[in-house]
């Protein structure tokens, strides 16, 4: 069986593209949204995203914890952020490997911004039944892509409500 290699969905916030941009580029905030993101811990100067910034994320899942280490690919205010996943590990990201892509778009429409995330899976080195056979344990039954989008919107609902004070 072929796997879905990205999935992506988007939800419209009633503030500017580049007030957006700011909260969600910022590596450490992601935590207040993510359900498995804790927070991360930017490499080096902690200032604005730019292309190169490196940070480890934290994130759990149930009682599993681990670590990613992730470089910023994109930081174009206002209109795209995004960042690859390139090693993880329990406590220290260890393990390098083409992990994952994960992208914000910011587009403005009617005095607001329409956010679309999106993830892509960057493991295109494994076999699909094996890649397949290790998401179903690693999620409990689902493939990433199943498992990301159910993430990708509940992280955009938590987004929209924390950034409207809803």
């Amino acid at each position: 069986m072929s796997r879905t290699m990205s999935v992506s969905d988007s939800i419209v916030i009633a503030l500017a593209p580049s007030a957006v941009y700011e909260q969600l580029s910022d590596p450490t905030a992601m935590g207040r949204w993510s359900p498995e993101n804790t927070g991360a811990t930017v490499v080096g100067e902690h200032r604005e995203a730019y292309v190169g910034m490196v940070f480890e994320g934290r994130n759990k899942r149930g009682p599993l914890r681990w670590t990613t280490k992730c470089t910023v690919t994109a930081a174009e205010p206002g209109e795209r952020f995004a960042f690859r996943v390139h090693a993880i590990g329990a406590r220290r990201p260890r393990l390098p490997g083409a992990i994952a892509t994960w992208e914000y778009r910011f587009e403005p429409v009617d005095g607001a911004t329409r956010v679309t995330e999106t993830w892509t899976d960057n493991r295109r080195a494994w076999p699909d039944f094996l890649a397949n056979a290790f998401d179903r344990i690693a999620t409990r039954g689902h493939t990433f892509a199943e498992f990301q989008a159910r993430n990708i919107r509940t992280t955009l609902e938590r987004l929209k409500t924390a950034l409207e004070g809803n």
